[in-house]
């Protein structure tokens, strides 16, 4: 059996993924909703999939408030992807 992505293999950033996989881009208010994490692990998990390379983040200021817009990059998606086909593979479908 191959080997899962060990950075897709946790469950919150396996979340965050799959909601970006569907929008073009979400704030971290959002993702933070969808996911109810908390704002500390929604961040530290954040900057794990933007260092491996598979979310983008900008930061920027809405109406004197911080905001923090987060996208999925073409690696991210390749990625999610093959994911994907290797749990098919595992669940034999």
């Amino acid at each position: 059996m191959e080997k899962l992505d060990p950075i897709l293999s946790s469950p919150l950033r396996l979340a965050i993924i799959s909601t970006l996989v569907k929008l073009a881009s979400a704030d971290f208010n959002h993702l933070k909703e969808v996911t109810n994490a908390t704002n500390g692990n929604l961040s530290h998990q954040l900057k794990k999939l933007q260092e491996s390379g598979y979310v983008a983040i900008q930061k920027s200021f809405y109406k004197n408030y911080p905001k923090t817009t987060c996208s999925l990059t073409a690696d991210g998606r390749q990625a999610f992807e093959t994911y994907v086909e290797a749990m098919k593979r595992y669940l034999h479908l």
